[in-house]
């Protein structure tokens, strides 16, 4: 069987890659492709003006290769391996056009890369004046991350290879500066990646070995790590999740935030906010109350004043929006709830906006009690969303025992048994909702008056874990 002709490049990575670019990059790419130290084929140029042009990125018909090839080459007949050529071409100056303006907009990495440079062709004066630059951009720097301590061990090592390479016995070495650095360097990076693997785990329910933990943990406690805030800050985020009782670990983890989290760049400091939320809402779940949830609310407060929630300035991720609103309404902060649901609608991608608004406003009703205009959106909406889904069926399951409506929530928790059965729903979210679905189906059939059933099954609800409607189960049976 022979390969299939691709008779398109709107699949390509010539394009994924060109429909990422602002104006500001085209213009700039254009510019590159027009020197003869970056590109020497003016088909590469007029490939890369056909494709920026107009609307040609995102309408399949301009994305035709033979269509293409008339276009740059107009005098010949189509020779899919010369077009070939010129994508390839293309692609090429494009990314040594990204990669090097990364190295531009990062002053410390292009400056470093400099002082190898002048390290390596013996240029001693050079490489003074440029280390030293290096070594002012690290004390004044903004943000104190991994990266910055990464720096700060790459700038002791090109001191120290500049050191050895003079061969002069008498010269005193950095040896310890350069180890210390590369210290910092690892603790910090290992307790991130243990924070990043545990709150991975305790979701998807999969198993990591964090290799040498126990000893990197110990080293910071024997030693003045502390007084670090990229180490600082995971180690009480990895204390917090791993000693829940101790609640003294997130009372300093909050500190952390509040005193360094401008030291941390935007995308760091977002992560670090949420491993936080996450940790409250586990310590909710297993009945810390809305205490926790209060604190919840407060980090989500803080994140979206602070715009750490706002990627690129201008998008908010889906399930950061949802879990807002659900802290907001938990807390029956309706005022904030309604005004954050509306004034940030148009932060979510164009995929998730009306199903994730239509919910969280369905879910506001719901929670003010105005069950019927709750029920409308839930019923007249198509929630594709796995997550988004069962909560929405959670919530009708919800107003079916309110309303006492016994055969629609008999109905209602048959299909959800099935749907969490035929989607494959994994981990912490399927033992969730498997409990909802036992503990609200046991309590439709349970006889009220039997003052040792109901003892009964409110001991059970409160040992069972995951549970996530815990205190709703409880009050509906405190009111029978």
């Amino acid at each position: 069987m022979t390969k299939k002709e691709i008779k398109d490049i709107k699949n390509s990575h010539l394009v994924s890659i060109l429909q990422t670019f602002s104006k500001k990059e085209i213009r700039e790419t254009r510019k590159w492709l027009h020197s003869p130290i970056h590109n020497q084929r003016e088909d590469v140029v007029d490939l890369f003006d056909y494709l920026v042009s107009g609307n040609h990125l995102w309408e399949d018909k301009f994305l035709q290769k033979e269509r293409i090839f008339r276009k740059i080459f107009p005098q010949e007949s189509y020779n899919d391996a010369k077009l070939r050529q010129s994508i390839h071409f293309l692609l090429k100056s494009l990314e040594s056009y990204l990669i090097t303006k990364q190295l531009q907009e990062d002053t410390i990495q292009a400056k470093m890369a400099l002082v190898s440079i002048y390290r390596k062709r013996k240029l001693t004066k050079a490489f003074q004046k440029t280390i030293n630059e290096v070594q002012d951009l690290q004390n004044s720097a903004t943000h104190q991350d991994e990266q910055f301590h990464r720096n700060e061990y790459l700038l002791q090592q090109e001191r120290y290879l500049f050191l050895e390479g003079q061969k002069k016995r008498n010269i005193p070495m950095n040896l310890q500066e350069m180890s210390d650095a590369l210290d910092t360097t690892f603790l910090a990076d290992k307790l991130r990646q243990a924070c990043l693997m545990l709150s991975h785990q305790k979701v998807y329910r999969t198993e990591y070995k964090i290799g040498l933990f126990q000893e990197v943990m110990l080293h910071i406690e024997e030693n003045d790590f502390l007084n670090i805030p990229a180490i600082s800050i995971y180690y009480y985020i990895y204390k917090a999740i791993t000693e829940g009782n101790d609640q003294s670990h997130f009372e300093n983890l909050k500190l952390q935030i509040q005193n360094n989290g401008q030291l941390f760049p935007p995308e760091e400091i977002r992560d670090i906010q949420l491993m936080a939320i996450n940790y409250c809402i586990g310590q909710a779940n297993r009945g810390g109350g809305d205490r926790f949830i209060r604190e919840a609310f407060e980090l989500f407060k803080l994140g979206f004043a602070t715009q750490v929630f706002i990627e690129n300035g201008s998008y908010v991720n889906h399930y950061t929006y949802r879990n807002a609103v659900a802290a907001a309404l938990r807390m029956k902060e309706f005022d904030w709830a309604n005004s954050f649901i509306h004034d940030f609608r148009d932060y979510l991608d164009d995929n998730y906006r009306e199903p994730f608004f239509l919910h969280s406003l369905a879910r506001l009703k719901f929670e003010s009690k105005q069950y019927d205009e709750a029920m409308r959106l839930l019923i007249s909406t198509n929630f594709d969303d796995l997550l988004i889904n069962l909560h929405a069926k959670t919530m009708l399951l919800k107003m079916y025992v309110e309303l006492d409506e016994d055969d629609a929530l008999e109905h209602l928790l048959e299909s959800l048994r099935t749907y969490i059965h035929r989607k494959k729903v994994m981990g912490y979210h399927k033992e969730n909702y498997q409990n909802i679905i036992r503990y609200t189906r046991k309590m439709s059939r349970i006889n009220p008056f039997s003052k040792k059933e109901v003892a009964s099954l409110r001991d059970e609800i409160k040992a069972a874990n995951p549970l996530t409607e815990r205190e709703w189960l409880l009050e509906q049976l405190n009111n029978m």
